[in-house]
């Protein structure tokens, strides 16, 4: 473990010098977390709402409005619309750091040097994985505790607070985001270890968050909507995911081939 903590120190101490690097950390959490507040403000003010019930919603959310109000429930629902958006931090975020990490080494010409001390593969993923990860789910659980405050003040009532921070939104947060950040950096650093251009690794790792935009548009369209068994689905099966992407990226990563096609 002591390896896998000092090259995550210097992961750290490296990629955040990076302005992109920053940004994604810094300011896309808080701008994802703005956007529900905006929505959770704007439908506290409408007087309109208390005119809605919940007949007036999508048939498959009418269902998930039991024991509320038509304004509570459409307060809820519009505001539900944009929960998705805290679990695109764990993709993004990880993914912008990750890809960073090996083809970063290569540019600074650091990876021979780093593949030659006595760190195992699994070792090396690990702390780099690790540095990308950590940031990424600090970064979501801290705009979820932001937002969770936020709401607590401009919610219509306690049982629309109680819904935004349900089971439901719990087990998406703090289960299904570091899963999705595990899966993000499995997939960021197999592309970073393939390629030797830094825009070009973040630029393909970027396309991890396409998974959550289709349901996100699924949900805005009312194709689907997201409730609590559809949450553990998709956490069963990014347990399987990770498992597979992690095996399959420590079976990839191969040092003698790696610097070979660098040089």
């Amino acid at each position: 473990m002591r390896k896998v903590w000092l090259l995550m120190r210097k992961e750290w101490a490296e990629v955040f010098r990076n302005r992109l690097v920053l940004f994604t950390v810094a300011f896309l959490p808080l701008m994802l977390t703005a956007l529900p507040l905006v929505v959770l403000s704007a439908t506290r003010s409408t007087g309109d709402m208390s005119l809605m019930s919940a007949s007036d919603m999508p048939s498959g959310f009418s269902e998930m409005c039991g024991g509320l109000t038509g304004a509570e429930c459409a307060q809820y629902f519009f505001v539900s619309q944009f929960m998705l958006l805290f679990l695109i931090m764990p993709l993004v975020i990880p993914a912008t750091i990750a890809s960073y990490s090996i083809v970063g080494e290569k540019t600074t010409r650091t990876l021979e040097p780093l593949l030659a001390t006595p760190i195992t593969t699994l070792e090396l993923l690990a702390g780099k994985g690790l540095a990308a990860a950590i940031p990424a789910v600090g970064a979501t659980w801290g705009a979820f505790l932001i937002f969770a405050i936020g709401a607590a003040a401009m919610a219509i009532s306690p049982a629309v607070l109680g819904r935004l921070t349900d089971p439901l939104w719990l087990l998406a947060i703090f289960i299904v985001g570091p899963l999705l950040a595990v899966m993000a950096v499995s997939i960021a650093v197999m592309i970073s270890s393939r390629v030797n251009d830094p825009r070009v690794a973040e630029q393909l790792a970027g396309l991890v968050i396409m998974p959550v935009m289709l349901v996100f548009f699924g949900q805005i369209t009312g194709l689907l909507f997201i409730n609590a068994r559809l949450i553990v689905w998709i956490a069963v099966g990014l347990v399987v995911v990770d498992a597979g992407l992690l095996a399959f990226a420590t079976q990839l990563f191969q040092r003698e081939s790696i610097l070979t096609r660098w040089k």
